[in-house]
């Protein structure tokens, strides 16, 4: 029978100061950008009060408007997720550029109807807002000191695919509107991006541990799928019993192998500053 973990990130421990895991700075504008969806609803109230044509602009406007909303929330959770990471791929997709660009369209066709030149305006002074309200997306690669292009890619692709396991584990289990389950899920995945965190800043680990990033994780997912769909059909303790027995050990196993890697990478800085000593001492230096 799985026993709990009672690690760092269990739910009852204290966390450690001197963790791995890097916090992002949260996005203060998510809620801005869902508020510019709401603030466009009386452009949709008023499209009914004008002929066809302010009718097809407003409609417009809206559409514009509530999918730049949309756009924008996206960017800043992606950049966000780019702040997080130590090794990280600029987002593929600028977002708040687009967001921008749709906002600028959607104030420029809603004041269209009073003439070219106050819609051309109106759009520009809207699309200059966003960019100073939201700023731009992240345009260049986040990669490690000293380490090739290649190995940069390679670990940067790997957390990719861990974040996307992640990401659909979460998803799915929000399904069930289980708080507890949710909140055990939480922890799992801030004890998998401890790991993400060591591989990012040694990513001379990717090959011992890209099992846990791609293959443990995937399972982990799979596994919650499989539990999600059960509850669909009928609620079942002991499913529900299992699949936390199923995170608590694959947590166990995501901590060790973590402290692991701490402990290797420990090593080798104080085999290689052993080596560097005895240089030193060969070169008639003496280090203090």
């Amino acid at each position: 029978m799985a026993q709990r973990y009672g690690g760092e990130f269990s739910p009852d421990a204290k966390p450690k100061s001197n963790s791995t895991l890097r916090r992002a700075k949260p996005q203060k504008g998510r809620a801005r950008a869902s508020i510019l969806g709401v603030a466009a609803l009386p452009i949709l109230v008023t499209a009914f009060s004008g002929g066809p044509t302010k009718l097809a602009l407003h409609i417009a406007a809206f559409a514009l408007i509530a999918l730049e909303a949309w756009m924008t929330k996206e960017g800043l959770e992606a950049e966000e997720a780019y702040e997080a990471r130590l090794i990280s791929r600029r987002p593929a997709i600028p977002r708040k550029l687009f967001g921008a660009i749709l906002t600028g369209l959607g104030i420029g066709a809603v004041t269209f109807d009073t003439s070219l030149i106050n819609g051309v305006l109106y759009g520009l002074i809207a699309f200059g807002l966003h960019l100073a309200a939201f700023g731009l997306d992240p345009t260049k690669n986040k990669v490690a000191e000293g380490v090739d292009d290649f190995q940069n890619a390679r670990v940067a692709k790997a957390v990719d695919e861990g974040e996307k396991h992640l990401k659909n584990m979460r998803e799915l289990v929000l399904e069930t509107r289980d708080r507890a389950l949710i909140a055990r899920v939480d922890v799992f995945q801030s004890t998998a991006r401890e790991m993400f965190r060591t591989v990012e800043n040694d990513p001379r680990d990717l090959s011992s541990s890209r099992r846990y990033l791609g293959l443990y994780l995937q399972g982990a997912r799979d596994a919650t799928k499989q539990y999600v769909d059960l509850t669909r059909r009928v609620e079942n303790s002991e499913g529900k019993a299992s699949y936390l027995a199923l995170l608590d050990d694959l947590e166990a196993n995501f901590t060790a192998k973590t402290e692991t890697l701490l402990t290797n990478n420990k090593d080798a800085l104080t085999i290689e500053i052993d080596v560097l000593r005895e240089r030193l001492q060969r070169e008639g230096i003496e280090p203090r």
